[in-house]
């Protein structure tokens, strides 16, 4: 499942990295958790949380529909 995290991660972010963030892949458990590590503008952004829930979280559960939650670290 990782590497289709992954994959799926890679198609989203030239969207962060449009507004000069972007984001590191930590760790896809077992259970469906993807754990991501916010850089750049996102790292310090205050809808961060906004923008990772309905965005990249959203997205990753249609595209690998084992993803249950992305969390940030």
């Amino acid at each position: 499942m990782k590497e289709e995290v992954e994959k799926a991660l890679n198609e989203l972010r030239p969207f962060l990295q449009a507004d000069g963030g972007d984001l590191e892949l930590v760790e896809v458990t077992e259970d469906g958790v993807v754990k991501v590590r916010l850089t750049g503008a996102c790292g310090s952004c205050p809808f961060s949380q906004m923008t990772l829930k309905m965005g990249v979280e959203q997205a990753l559960k249609k595209m690998v529909p084992s993803v249950k939650e992305v969390v940030a670290l």
